[in-house]
Parts: C-alpha cells; sequence; structure tokens
C-alpha cells in the first residue's frame, strides 16, 4: 500500500515534535516534512507534492489561511486539514472557503485525529465533532427553504450532491445508487462546475445551506 504523505505545517515545534511522533507510529502515513510559515508551507507544498497538509492558522509568513488558498489553487491534488486552537465561525468558514477539506482542533484525542487525517487522505471532508456542531447550528439558523433547490443541476445530480451533504464518499454513493464509481464521479465533476465550487467540502455547505440534506 503506498503511504499517505503529509506535510506538518506549524510554527510550535513542541506540536510538530508530538505529531510527527504519532504519525511515525502509523504504518501506512510517511511525514514528508515540516514547515514554519506559511510561505514556508507553499514552498514545501509544492515541492514535496505531499497528499495532505496539516495547516495552522495563525503562523509567520502569510498564515495558515493564505497558504491554504495558495496551495489549493496550485495543486488540487494538495488536500489541506487545518489543525488549529481557533473554533470561531469566522476561522472556520474563512478556512473552508480558502479550500481546507477539513477542521479540527488541536485538543482532538489521537483517534479523531488518525480518523480524520486518513478521511481527507481519501479525499472526503471532515470535521471534528465540536466544528461540526457550529456548522450545524449555523446553516439551521440561516437555512432559507426553496421550492426548486438548485435548478440547474439534473436530479440525479441534486440526488449526489445531497449524499455528498450528508458525508459520504463516492464509493458510498455509488454503491447505494448502483452506478459506477466513474459515473458518480462525472456526476460530481458536473456538480461543482455548476455550482461554481472548487471541491466537496464547498459543495456540500452550498447543499446545506439551501436546505438539501
Amino acid at each position: 500500500m503506498t503511504p499517505l504523505h503529509i506535510l506538518i505545517a506549524d510554527d510550535h515545534p513542541l506540536f510538530r515534535k508530538g505529531m510527527r511522533t504519532l504519525l511515525d507510529s502509523m504504518p501506512d502515513i510517511e511525514v514528508v516534512g515540516e514547515a514554519t510559515s506559511g510561505q514556508d508551507a507553499v514552498e514545501k507544498g509544492l515541492a514535496l507534492k505531499p497528499d495532505l497538509v496539516l495547516m495552522d492558522l495563525q503562523m509567520p509568513g502569510g498564515g495558515g489561511l493564505e497558504a491554504t488558498r495558495r496551495l489549493t489553487e496550485s495543486d488540487p491534488y494538495i488536500h489541506v486539514l487545518v489543525v488549529t486552537l481557533f473554533e470561531d465561525d469566522d476561522s472556520v468558514f474563512a478556512a473552508l472557503r480558502a479550500g481546507a477539506r477539513g477542521y479540527i482542533l488541536k485538543d482532538a484525542d489521537e483517534e479523531e485525529m488518525m480518523r480524520a487525517i486518513r478521511a481527507i487522505g481519501k479525499g472526503e471532508a471532515i470535521f471534528s465533532p465540536t466544528i461540526a456542531a457550529r456548522l450545524v447550528d449555523y446553516f439551521a439558523g440561516t437555512r432559507v427553504v426553496s421550492p426548486e433547490i438548485f435548478p440547474e443541476l439534473t436530479d440525479r445530480e441534486r440526488e449526489i450532491l445531497q449524499l455528498i451533504a450528508r458525508g459520504q464518499s463516492n464509493a458510498q454513493i455509488a454503491e447505494q445508487l448502483s452506478i459506477s464509481l466513474k459515473t458518480v464521479r462525472n456526476h460530481v465533476s458536473n456538480i461543482y462546475n455548476k455550482l461554481q465550487v472548487a471541491d466537496r467540502a464547498q459543495a456540500a455547505i452550498r447543499a446545506r445551506e439551501a436546505g438539501l440534506n
């Protein structure tokens, strides 16, 4: 099995050391480098081509948000998991707008952290329970239900978008709808284009905001 290549981007040496110790104990994961600033994260991310960057938000050199934006715009195959102490709405939504596929707090236990890392490594979007609850509460309070949600989508695309909003992977959607994985991927690509979103996390947010869940 090809290991999941990870870049750790955080300006705190103790956190980087602890995270590397945890990741080095996992046979399916390989730490390919460490970055100590936003600019460093961008340079090493583009040079090392990791599958996943563990990104702190508060770093010198442009910070984690700008680094996330630059990396995801430059290489869509580099996924970003924000690992931070900040759980305010502004930080969460700014990270998602920048292209992060997940958001988890630094006080998460090892099992939760590894579950998030592996999920995003597979192309899924994931949030720690605390953050997920905040997202649900936010959208529940701002939801506007339209009689026809996303009329630009076909019925099948709308059905798949709903399953994306529920956190299902492409493989799970293919199994549930009894269609091929390639067909699901084609529909997902069409959904991204029609909704003008960059990735799965943004599509899920748009769906939930519109009441499609």
